[in-house]
């Protein structure tokens, strides 16, 4: 087994300049100590920024710096530029992405240059982590910073296990399609074999931006892209539960690890990051409803607001911290008496130890972000109290709800419901706490940091295995001597080429994918050796095969196999004799259907009738294409017509009608001594199926077929053919 490479914004080591040396600090807590046992094995290696701008060490610096995080902590540095990391970071990730994916979407701002410096720190991740990738090596790819990574590392490396975890939200579609460049960030994650989340929600949000905006179908959250398949998952972060459960109170500094509370009182709990997406505004308006509403908790409560200090260089955060401060002093000058203050604010960073100490004699948690991927905070109380009487109350919107529904789960905008869920926690029975307590340290316990992680590689090993085994054929786009050695060797050749999908993309409606001028000088070229047939085999009518085609010295193939033009000749021939009387029923039924599902439209041609989808709802399709296939078959069970399922297409057609039929009429009576068939749906299986054994069948993008190779995209294929036209 090869190496396992961790890539993340931030090395698990910070890096600063003494005095007289630098000095290493490594991380605690989170992602450092739950990916730390896979960190040490031998020969693993983390990739990240350390923490040091580039303006901040010479060269030589520098590299000193790499070789100690090399040798010392198995970490690969990449430095940064300050202008790099002033746009790349603060300004794309935290001022684009930050308040998009967290629903704040008039707060997001869209800089191009931002972008610019987005991608050129993504590609310069890559550049740093490109020569140190081996055969059977995994790389697992973290968070928000490095989206664009995953995709860079697939096409440089197709074999390697490619892992993405986003420890953020991910919006719904109707925020994430306000991203101005959504297409380029979703394509990069699809460089991954597996992508995790913490929630489901999150996972169906991804999914369905997916489907709307690249068209790609899932199954089971398996997503069939354009040449593999990804998985999507929920894996919810946990915590390192034994060290939060292990440490006794007795054994940390009292002085330092206590809450400044007077005997008697109640204590309420509020630890976070100074941010507009953790509430703090709204929940010390919470507050002010709960001492009115309830005034027999006054001077029976107090709340202890933490808030770690964040971004101060930043103006939206410093009015945050003045609103914070302006809200406190208010509440407490309305409710404050000689000897009793409802809320003490602590502006300040706290060690590790002391949150577990002022865990430990808090009464209840109040954790009520506007919108949170996870929120460990909650996790680490519950573990901390052993004792299990404590109580969270969490917001909804927070991630870690989900796993936590023994806790008083609330509205975060809710100021009564708020208020009344303090009201719970505090006077829930002692043996209803310690009941739900226990269900959530049981949870906690099992799913803890270390399951997270190892839950997380096993299923990267799992996806890949299973996308391997639905693509058995052989993946040809590295090596396509496979093709050009047989190819150059023979003397009478002929090329089934089908032209949707497998010479052009797809287009938004058929008419756009007319060929271009690269397309038929390639077509051109192909036909002009005298060793070549070149057949042009398509599902289109054969009036647009006869306008984009008809010029060039290539065969014809239209209708899915109805109709047949020699290129020698000026004639189409039928290859079967139809009738088109069945055409008015079922285009009454299409056009139904065409009125209720937007976007979709009817292609009448001779002999058959194709609705479209591509431009229609992903998800209102699937709500109707069922009812849609069961309406037809009920119409033409006794007719000689089959429904024919494409890309974003039904067809209703003569079912006598084939690919592989009529490609079978050009090799009557002739030897050829190379065949090459190309497609990329279920349309050209037939094609695969009928030609002989020797045939070199490729089968374009991702999907189960017939055919013996593979290549990633009609851009492989036109790259392939073009390397038979060179010689």
């Amino acid at each position: 087994m090869g190496k396992i490479i961790f890539i993340s914004n931030r090395l698990p080591v910070t890096i600063s300049r003494g005095k007289s040396r630098f000095t290493y600090q490594k991380s605690i807590g989170g992602l450092a100590t739950g990916l730390k046992s896979y960190h040490e094995q031998a020969n693993s290696i983390w990739v990240g920024w350390p923490g040091m701008l580039d303006e901040d060490a010479t060269a030589h610096e520098k590299r000193n710096i790499s070789k100690t995080l090399r040798s010392s902590y198995h970490c690969l540095p990449v430095f940064l530029s300050r202008e790099e990391y002033q746009l790349y970071y603060h300004s794309f990730c935290n001022e684009t992405i930050w308040p998009l994916f967290h629903y704040f979407s008039e707060k997001a701002l869209y800089d191009t240059d931002a972008w610019e410096a987005y991608q050129a720190v993504n590609q310069k991740f890559f550049e740093a982590v490109e020569p140190i990738i081996e055969p059977g090596d995994v790389v697992w790819i973290h968070d928000y910073q490095l989206m664009l990574l995953p995709q860079l590392i697939k096409d440089a490396h197709p074999d390697t296990q490619v892992g993405f975890f986003l420890h953020i939200p991910f919006p719904s579609y109707e925020i994430f399609r306000q991203l101005v460049w959504r297409e380029d960030i979703l394509h990069g994650l699809l460089g991954a074999d597996l992508i995790g989340f913490h929630t489901y929600g999150y996972v169906r949000h991804f999914i369905s931006s997916v489907q709307r905006i690249l068209g790609y179908s899932h199954n089971l959250n398996l997503i069939q892209t354009e040449d593999r398949f990804v998985q999507v998952d929920t894996f919810p972060m946990g915590i390192n539960y034994d060290y939060f459960r292990s440490i006794a109170i007795k054994e940390l500094p009292k002085s330092k690890n206590r809450l400044s509370t007077p005997a008697g009182l109640k204590t309420i709990l509020s630890i976070d990051r100074l941010d507009y997406t953790k509430g703090i505004p709204e929940r010390i308006m919470a507050i002010d409803r709960f001492l009115e509403a309830y005034p027999q908790y006054r001077e029976k409560v107090q709340l202890h607001l933490i808030v770690a200090p964040s971004r101060e260089a930043v103006d939206s955060y410093d009015e945050l911290r003045r609103e914070v401060n302006e809200l406190v002093g208010h509440i407490n000058g309305k409710y404050s008496t000689a000897d009793w203050m409802p809320i003490w604010f602590y502006y300040r960073q706290f060690t590790q130890e002391q949150l577990i100490g002022f865990y430990r004699e808090s009464d209840v948690l109040l954790v009520t972000p506007l919108r949170d991927g996870m929120n460990l905070v909650a996790k680490e109380y519950i573990a901390s109290r052993s004792d299990n009487e404590g109580m969270v109350v969490i917001s909804e919107t927070a991630g870690a709800a989900g796993e936590l529904g023994e806790a008083v789960i609330v509205n975060a905008t809710d100021n009564n419901g708020i208020a009344r869920g303090l009201l719970t926690a505090l006077e829930m029975p002692l043996k209803e706490k310690l009941a739900r307590n226990k269900i959530m340290h049981h949870r906690l316990r099992r799913y803890n940091v270390d399951f997270w992680a190892s839950e997380f590689l096993n299923s990267l090993a799992h996806t890949v295995r299973i996308s391997r085994e639905k693509t058995p054929y052989r993946k040809i786009d590295k090596e396509p001597q496979v093709i050009l050695t047989p190819y150059k060797k023979a003397d009478n050749r002929i090329l089934f080429l089908d032209y949707d999908g497998t010479l052009v993309g797809f287009t938004p409606t058929p008419d756009r994918a007319k060929p271009t001028a690269e397309v038929k000088q390639l077509l051109s070229n192909l036909a002009a050796d005298p060793k070549n047939t070149v057949v042009i085999i398509s599902g289109r009518d054969r009036l647009t095969m006869e306008e984009w085609f008809g010029d060039l010295n290539v065969n014809l193939i239209a209708s899915h196999g109805l109709w047949t033009k020699d290129c020698t000749q000026c004639n189409w021939n039928m290859t079967i004799t139809l009738n088109n009387d069945w055409l008015d029923s079922i285009r009454h039924v299409l056009d139904v259907f065409s009125d209720r599902i937007p976007g979709s439209f009817i292609e009448e041609k001779e002999y058959s009738l194709a609705w479209h989808y591509r431009q229609s709802d992903p998800e209102l399709v699937a709500s109707k294409i069922n009812s849609l296939k069961e309406t037809l078959s009920g119409l033409i069970g006794s007719m000689n017509l089959e429904i024919q399922s494409g890309k974003k297409v039904l067809e209703i057609k003569d079912n006598r009608v084939s690919k592989g039929f009529a490609a079978s009429m050009f090799l009557k009576n002739r030897e050829f001594d190379f065949l090459l068939a190309a497609g990329d749906d279920v349309t050209d299986e037939n094609l695969f199926d009928t030609l002989p054994d020797s045939v070199y069948s490729i089968k374009i993008g991702s999907g189960s077929s017939a055919a013996k190779y593979n290549l990633n995209s009609f851009r492989s294929m036109r790259s392939l053919l073009k390397k038979l036209t060179e010689g």
